[in-house]
C-alpha cells in the first residue's frame, strides 16, 4: 500500500482522465509537507493548490481586487442593474418634478397675463348695428388694428393733466396694417387735431349723437373706440378686423420692461406739462420719460402735432425693432415682464383678448425685415378755416387708403428727400425711399409707386 502510494503518475495519461479515477482516494491528510511536494499518482496536489489560492484570495482580478468566487460574482452582477435601475428611477422622478414645475409656472403665468387683458364687448355690439354701414374686406389675409392711445386723466393717469368732467379723448391713433403675406406692416398716424366727419354715435348715456364735422379725437369722447372706427372706416374705406386701447401707465411699464429705448435730440428739452427734461444728445429714455417724450408738444420745435408724431413713430420704431431683438424675445427674465405690462395696459376686442390670440398676431409678424415695418402720417396740412387744425391732403390721402385696401406697398423716405422730389417736379414718386417695392404700379391714378414721408423700424434715431 505504502509502495503503490508513492508510485509516479504516467506523463503520458489525462490528468483529468487519473483525478477522475482516484480522486476519491486523496484527501488532504496525504498530501506532503514539504517545500515542493511531489505530484500525488492522480494529480490531486495540483487541483489541490489551486483550490486552495482560490480559497486564501491569493488570485486577483485585472483591476487589482480580489476575484469573487462564483456566488459572490452572481450576486455583483445582480446588485449592479439594481443600482442602475435605482439610479434611473431617481433622475426620472427628479426630470419629472422639473417638468412639472415648468409647467406649473408657466401655466400660472399663461393664466395671470391672459387675466391681464381687458375685454371690449360693447364696441362688437355697437359696430353690429351698423354693420350695413362698415366697408367690405378687400384682401383676403390682410388685417388692420386701429390702436388707440388713451388720453383719459382717470385713476393712476390723474398726475399728466386735469380731468375735464371724466372725459376722455384719443392722444393717439394709428392704423396699423399686416400685409396678407406678413412680409410688411405700416402704421398710419392719424392727427388727433384733423378735422373729420364723424357719423351718428351712440354715446354712453344710451342717447346717439348728431353726425358732425369735427375734430377727430372727439369721436373716442363721444361714443369710444367704436365711434372711432366708424370715422375711420368712414374716411378711409378701409375695414377695421381689431382695435386695441393702450393707456399710458402700461406704456411706461412696457419701456421701463425693455430696460428703456434710446433717442437722440439736437437741442435741449424741457416741458414741464409733460414732465420731461432732457439734455441735448443721445438718450436712453424709460418709463416717465420716455411717455413725456411722445406726449410733449410744448418742448419741441413749433409745438406743433405734426413733430410730435414723427417723435412717436421714432420712438415706436426703436421700441419694436428693440422687442423684436434676441435679447427679449429669447430671454424669458426679460419677456415676462414686458408680456405683463404690455397685458395690463390694452383693452381689445372679443378677437384678441387671449394671451393664445396676441401671440399668434405677434408670432406672424415675427419675421417680417425691421425695414419693412414703416411709419408715417396720413396726408394733411393746415386747416383752411383754423391753422391750429387739420385737414386731409386730396389726392394723395386718398391714394394712400387705396393702397391699403389693396394690400398694395407703401413706400417711405425721409421727409426732406421726398420734399426735394416734390421740388423736382417727381411729386413725391419713383426713387428717394429705402426699400423698392415689386409692384411699379399701384395706384390707378399714380404713373409710380408714390413715396410719402415718414420712416421705418431698421432706422436709427441717432444716425
Amino acid at each position: 500500500m505504502t509502495d503503490s502510494a508513492g508510485t509516479p503518475s504516467d506523463p503520458e495519461r489525462p490528468a483529468g482522465h487519473d483525478t477522475g479515477e482516484t480522486g476519491g482516494t486523496t484527501s488532504e491528510s496525504t498530501a506532503p509537507t514539504g517545500p515542493e511536494p511531489d505530484p500525488g499518482p492522480d494529480g490531486g496536489e495540483d487541483n489541490r493548490d489551486t483550490s486552495d489560492t482560490s480559497d486564501t484570495g491569493d488570485t486577483r482580478a485585472e483591476d487589482g481586487r480580489p476575484a469573487p468566487d462564483g456566488a459572490a460574482a452572481a450576486e455583483e452582477g445582480a446588485a449592479t442593474p439594481n443600482r442602475r435601475r435605482h439610479w434611473l428611477r431617481w433622475t426620472a422622478l427628479g426630470v419629472s418634478v422639473v417638468v412639472l414645475a415648468a409647467a406649473g409656472t408657466g401655466w400660472w403665468f399663461y393664466r395671470k397675463l391672459n387675466g391681464n387683458i381687458h375685454t371690449d364687448t360693447s364696441t362688437a355690439r355697437e359696430l353690429d348695428k351698423y354693420e350695413r354701414d362698415r366697408p367690405d374686406p378687400v384682401v383676403r389675409g390682410a388685417e388692420n388694428l386701429l390702436l388707440i392711445g388713451s388720453d383719459s386723466r382717470a385713476g393712476s393717469n390723474s398726475s399728466y393733466g386735469r380731468d375735464d368732467g371724466g372725459s376722455q379723448r384719443s392722444d393717439t391713433t394709428i392704423l396699423l396694417h399686416l400685409a396678407a403675406d406678413r412680409q410688411s406692416a405700416t402704421a398710419v398716424s392719424l392727427p388727433r387735431d384733423l378735422m373729420a366727419d364723424l357719423p351718428a354715435c351712440g354715446e354712453p348715456d344710451g342717447t346717439t349723437s348728431k353726425a358732425q364735422f369735427a375734430q377727430f379725437n372727439s369721436a373716442f369722447e363721444i361714443g369710444g373706440a367704436a365711434c372711432t372706427i366708424r370715422t375711420v372706416e368712414k374716411m378711409t374705406g378701409v375695414r377695421i378686423d381689431h382695435h386695441m386701447v393702450v393707456d399710458f401707465s402700461g406704456f411706461k411699464d412696457m419701456v421701463d420692461a425693455v430696460d428703456g429705448v434710446e433717442v437722440c435730440l439736437k437741442e435741449p428739452v424741457e416741458d414741464r406739462q409733460a414732465h420731461l427734461k432732457l439734455p441735448a444728445g443721445r438718450q436712453l429714455l424709460r418709463g416717465e420719460q420716455a411717455l413725456g417724450f411722445v406726449r410733449s408738444r410744448h418742448g419741441f420745435g413749433d409745438g406743433s402735432d405734426t413733430q410730435r408724431m414723427d417723435r412717436q413713430q421714432q420712438f415706436l420704431g426703436s421700441l419694436m425693432k428693440k422687442v423684436q431683438s434676441n435679447g427679449v424675445l429669447l430671454n424669458p427674465a426679460r419677456l415676462v415682464p414686458v408680456l405683463d405690462a404690455a397685458t395690463r395696459s390694452i383693452t381689445t376686442d372679443a378677437g384678441l383678448n387671449s394671451l393664445k390670440d396676441l401671440y399668434d398676431l405677434v408670432s406672424s409678424m415675427r419675421d417680417v425685415p425691421t425695414e419693412n415695418i414703416r411709419f408715417l402720417t396720413v396726408p394733411r396740412q393746415p386747416y383752411v378755416y383754423d391753422r391750429n387744425r387739420d385737414e386731409l391732403v386730396q389726392p394723395e390721402a386718398d391714394r394712400l387708403f387705396t393702397q391699403l385696401r389693396q394690400d398694395q406697398p407703401i413706400k417711405v423716405a425721409p421727409a426732406a428727400d421726398v420734399a426735394r422730389s416734390k421740388e423736382g417736379g417727381t411729386d413725391g414718386t419713383g426713387s428717394g425711399g429705402d426699400d423698392k417695392p415689386d409692384d411699379p404700379d399701384p395706384s390707378p391714378s399714380a404713373s409710380a409707386t408714390p413715396v410719402y414721408p415718414g420712416t421705418n423700424a431698421a432706422s436709427s434715431p441717432c444716425a
